[in-house]
């Protein structure tokens, strides 16, 4: 399974220092205008410190928002933070795009089946992590990057998805050794 270890970084030019990466920092700010509210997580430049807010609603009438969502966003919910920053409305409105470099992990639940002939797999994502298939076959079998390759150009690796570019839902493969 692959699982977040940390918040992903929001790719975003920083208006101050021309810094590219921001850190969420799992905080919202909610503004109430009479019937109308506005809400935005805050995003923190990781060169030089400079604030960004990041629009999750706008001009929204307040009945219209689950109070359960209110209260997530009062309690700056880290949980929801996550939520958000994967919603691809909030990515689209807000042009961004997220960083998850060295922010998963692969938990394959032992290396007991590694040395069988033929290993079925099943990989689940715990969170829409766009990542290279032949990366997570690599760490989760041990191999080299050349070697998943290598197996792939030989058929010995099969799988019904396209093992080349980035992946970030469930997928299965098999490996032939």
């Amino acid at each position: 399974m692959v699982v977040p270890t940390r918040l992903p970084l929001v790719r975003r030019r920083c208006n101050t220092c021309a810094s590219e990466r921001f850190r969420a920092s799992g905080k919202f700010r909610v503004n109430a205008n009479h019937k109308l509210i506005d809400v935005w997580l805050l995003a923190l430049c990781t060169a030089c410190g400079e604030t960004a807010k990041l629009t999750v609603l706008e001009r929204m009438t307040v009945r219209s928002i689950r109070p359960e969502l209110l209260d997530r966003l009062h309690d700056n919910d880290l949980g929801l933070t996550a939520e958000l920053l994967q919603d691809p409305d909030v990515q689209r409105r807000n042009r961004i795009a997220l960083d998850w470099d060295n922010a998963w992990r692969l938990d394959t639940g032992g290396s007991d089946h590694l040395d069988r002939e033929v290993i079925d797999v099943t990989v689940r994502f715990a969170a829409r992590i766009p990542v290279r298939p032949v990366r997570l076959i690599a760490e989760g079998c041990a191999l080299s990057r050349a070697e998943v390759e290598r197996l792939i150009a030989e058929e010995k690796l099969v799988s019904a998805v396209r093992l080349s570019g980035k992946l970030s839902g469930d997928f299965t493969f098999t490996l032939k050794r």
